[in-house]
């Protein structure tokens, strides 16, 4: 999933890079309030790209003694940086430029240019978003897509798939606020284009900045993966009951399991008959007895031990994202 990832926000880096230069450009000679807002629209995709692929690059790291869950949660806080970088540069700088426009337009000049740019931006942030969108599919394996977006998918390449989406259709408004404003000689048109770009840009901050925070506070894994996990304790044949089963999103690839479990001592024994019935024909004073006693709480806790390994094996072949597993005995 990583790798996916960084290819998608790599391709978004240098297709916005180039798209920022060329709106600057078109800013420049038409003026237009509209235009500005792309412009800024792509400086704020690109420095966001850029915290995205930071964040990619830093929770790709193995895990150490100082984090020896690894640094996969650092994913999330670059994206909650990116998101709240669209809020503020990107949502914020917008409206406030386009209500200024509105407020005291001027004439735009040179409208062929911009929309010259403006459709050629169009087909460099399609391609992204293309680039995004079937890296995403192929990860959702025939899973509902929305469903994977919401609740699966890596939020460094969700952040790509909604800015590059935010940025055609923003391309699409800019548009209309400049032909609007050409055929009906009113420049407000560009300036409320302007505005609705920046609105458009703080919902989809707003999406990203709570799904970020829901993934570093830690929530539960899926109930279908929870329940999977719970038939396949309550399956094996030494456990009685699963009294407790907690679980945790480590990163949007590890999950975290904690299950207390009664065993079953009756099973338990059944394991350890033949030893039992060598060992009572041993038997014949009070020190052999204790002897044995002794002997035989070590061979429960080996055995125990053995029945964790069993159940972290069958686990994590139910379940492959649940790599960190704390299973004890009730």
């Amino acid at each position: 999933m990583a790798e996916g990832s960084q290819r998608a926000v790599a391709a978004a880096i240098v297709g916005n890079t180039i798209i920022t230069l060329a709106k600057l450009g078109g800013f420049l000679v038409s003026g237009s309030a509209a235009m500005l807002s792309e412009t800024l629209h792509s400086v704020a995709d690109t420095l966001n790209q850029v915290l995205l692929m930071v964040g990619i690059v830093k929770g790709s790291r193995e895990a150490d003694p100082d984090f020896p869950f690894g640094y996969g949660a650092e994913r999330h806080v670059w994206a909650l940086l990116s998101a709240v970088g669209i809020f503020f540069l990107g949502c914020g700088v917008t409206v406030y430029h386009g209500i200024h426009a509105y407020l005291a337009p001027h004439p735009i000049e040179e409208i062929g240019l911009a929309v010259g740019i403006l459709v050629v931006s169009f087909l460099l942030e399609g391609t992204v978003l293309v680039i995004a969108w079937r890296g995403l599919r192929k990860e959702a394996a025939g899973r509902p897509f929305m469903d994977f977006l919401r609740h699966r998918a890596d939020p460094s390449a969700v952040a790509v798939l909604l800015e590059d989406s935010a940025a055609c259709l923003g391309i699409i408004l800019a548009l209309g606020g400049l032909l609007l404003s050409r055929t009906t000689g009113d420049p407000r048109w560009d300036a409320a284009a302007s505005i609705a770009i920046g609105i458009l840009l703080g919902l989809i901050a707003l999406w990203l900045i709570h799904r970020n925070r829901h993934l570093l506070v830690g929530p539960a894994i899926p109930p279908e993966a929870r329940e999977r996990i719970r038939a396949t304790l309550a399956a094996h044949p030494t456990v009685e009951r699963v009294a407790l089963l907690r679980t945790r999103v480590l990163d949007t690839e590890t999950w975290g399991v904690t299950a207390e479990v009664d065993f079953a001592g009756e099973a338990l024994a059944e394991r350890l008959e033949g030893r039992l019935r060598e060992a009572w024909e041993g038997i014949e004073t009070w020190e052999d007895f204790r002897a044995f006693a002794a002997e035989y709480a070590e061979e429960i806790m080996e055995l125990l031990g053995t029945e964790v390994d069993v159940l972290e094996q069958e686990i994590r072949k139910a379940v492959p994202r649940a790599r960190y597993l704390d299973i004890e005995a009730d």
